[in-house]
């Protein structure tokens, strides 16, 4: 975070692209790894999922004539966590994982959810970028009136 009330906007878009980036990664892996029946943990892989937790901070003064403070914020990663939801179960005998019955556990990810969150994840992304960009345009545009009036 600047500290300075004019960069709050491209502050809050920069923390979506922060935790979109990492969505994105997150579901990358799941995807990798749709079809791994041995992690490090033992056992199949299970789908991940990013948890996102809002931000809040009282940075603008002097909003709306009151002078309080309007909240300013983005967002932050509270975490990465297991989806324990339960794993998929095929019969294929000759697997090396295979139990006795024949059947192996396989990762709980299901690849057109995951392809869901990828692209979902992707537009969040694009429109941060769209309203840095803006905001970008924005200043430019302030600064070139500022230079105008000034000379």
């Amino acid at each position: 975070m600047h500290g300075n009330a004019l960069f709050a906007a491209a502050d809050i878009s920069a923390s979506g692209l922060a935790a979109e980036r990492m969505r994105l990664e997150v579901v990358a892996n799941n995807i990798a790894n749709a079809f791994s029946t041995r992690s490090p943990n033992g056992g199949p892989y299970r789908r991940q999922d990013v948890v996102f937790s809002s931000v809040l901070h009282n940075s603008v003064r002097g909003t709306g004539g009151r002078g309080g403070a309007a909240p300013t914020g983005g967002v932050q990663i509270a975490g990465v966590v297991e989806d324990m939801s339960e794993l998929h179960r095929i019969y294929n005998p000759g697997h090396p994982d295979a139990g006795s019955d024949g059947y192996v556990d396989m990762p709980n990810v299901d690849l057109p959810v995951e392809m869901v969150n990828m692209m979902t994840a992707s537009r969040a992304y694009e429109a941060n970028l769209h309203a840095m960009q803006l905001f970008r345009q924005m200043t430019e545009q302030s600064y070139s009136i500022v230079r105008n009036q000034g000379g």
